[in-house]
């Protein structure tokens, strides 16, 4: 059955809009006719944009900045008095992929009388639990234009958040890259023949150009050996990490790295304390927040250490303690907590210690590219050197007997 969206005019002569599902574009219109509705434009739900011949079908933007740009451009539209179907209208228009599809999905929902919060809740894998919620929150107040005006500021800084550390990371990793690419290359198809030679020439090569032809013969060698090692390898990785124990070892060393770890606590502490932040503000009761903030956090670590928390908080126990004993968490963060819960203005302190976490990563992640960035191109600029050195030496040898 396929889903196709439809415009044209009903029994009262408005414009109406929306999804419908039938087998064929015939049994729509048949459908829809026997709804009232007076079909202008059908047209099947594509999953990406419509091509005009070929066209390499990528995309730089993920559903999740896809959603927070949504959810800025549903409070703007909503606080200035645009019906909710139209304002979903107006995104799903401008949106393609996956989230185009599911937005035609909630707007389809919420025409047939379900509130947002249920049409988004159907679609966990792109809505997460903290957005459904805090939407949910907003509609029961209706003040679900301010609710989404405060969700979007938390996607931004979300977002922000974790781009600061991706972006710091994208310089290195493509020295690293195409660094081992240039050196495999010369390894393989320069350096093989031009020793070839030099070695009928000389009876006894230099050191480096004998170190130099071991690693070339080497991989001439075994390099398909090496390879399908290092993608078995690979795989073995990704599959542990899939598993809880993998995951769990994988997570906990992180934090543990000596420079990536601080800025990895900081990192997820300042998410949790944006999410808890945010939906306080909103109306959550803190229970509900801490278990909100569990489900919208990857690091299992966090993840068991606010599950102890919720159950914890949940018993009478106050949040700093027993934020404290999952040992999980900064000493200034406990304090945080204890310090808002007592004064009433948690989430003006949560919000403030996010910020400054934020700024702190920022900071962190930025001096860790202005270090790694020169040893990088030392560390490359040595290798080139190295192969240079097993080069020239044997032609300067080879001249000086002569």
């Amino acid at each position: 059955m396929t889903v196709y969206s439809y415009s044209g005019v009903g029994r009262d002569s408005q414009t109406v809009r929306g999804t419908v599902a039938a087998d064929t574009p015939r049994q729509a219109r048949d459908q829809l006719r026997a709804e009232g509705v007076r079909v202008r434009k059908l047209d099947e739900c594509q999953t990406s944009a419509p091509s005009r011949g070929w066209r390499p079908n990528f995309s730089l933007t993920s559903t999740k900045v896809q959603w927070s740009t949504a959810v800025h451009e549903l409070a703007m539209m909503l606080h200035a008095g645009i019906p909710m179907l139209d304002a979903l209208d107006t995104i799903t228009d401008q949106n393609t992929g996956p989230f185009r599809a599911a937005m035609l999905g909630v707007r389809d929902k919420v025409a047939a009388g379900s509130s947002l919060a249920e049409s988004l809740a159907a679609r966990p894998d792109l809505f997460d639990a903290a957005s459904v919620h805090m939407v949910e929150v907003g509609e029961n107040s209706g003040t679900l234009d301010s609710v989404l005006t405060q969700l979007a500021d938390f996607k931004r800084k979300q977002l922000n958040l974790r781009d600061n550390v991706t972006t710091a990371m994208v310089y290195p990793l493509f020295l690293v890259f195409f660094g081992g690419a240039a050196g495999l290359f010369l390894m393989t198809w320069v350096l093989p023949p031009l020793l070839e030679n030099l070695q009928e020439t000389m009876d006894v090569l230099p050191w480096p150009t004998r170190v130099a032809k071991g690693i070339s013969d080497l991989l001439l060698s075994y390099g398909w050996l090496i390879a399908i090692l290092a993608v078995f390898a690979i795989g073995a990785g990704v599959f542990g990490l899939r598993t809880e124990a993998g995951k769990t070892f994988w997570h906990r060393t992180m934090l543990r790295l000596p420079i990536i770890g601080p800025m990895a606590v900081k990192q997820g502490v300042a998410r949790i304390a944006m999410i808890i932040a945010t939906l306080s503000r909103s109306g959550v009761e803190l229970t509900r927040a801490v278990e909100l903030a569990e489900r919208s956090t990857e690091n299992v670590i966090f993840k068991g250490a606010l599950h102890q928390c919720g159950e914890r908080i949940a018993a009478g126990e106050e949040v700093a303690e027993a934020l404290q004993q999952s040992g999980a968490f900064p000493p200034l963060a406990v304090r945080v907590f204890s310090v808002g819960q007592e004064s009433g203005k948690l989430d003006e302190m949560l919000f403030r210690l996010a910020d400054d976490y934020d700024a702190q990563v920022a900071t962190a992640s930025a001096r860790l590219t202005a270090l790694l960035e020169p040893v990088l191109i030392l560390f490359l600029a040595a290798m080139v050197g190295f192969l240079l050195l097993a080069t020239i030496l044997p032609i300067l040898e080879a001249g000086n007997v002569q």
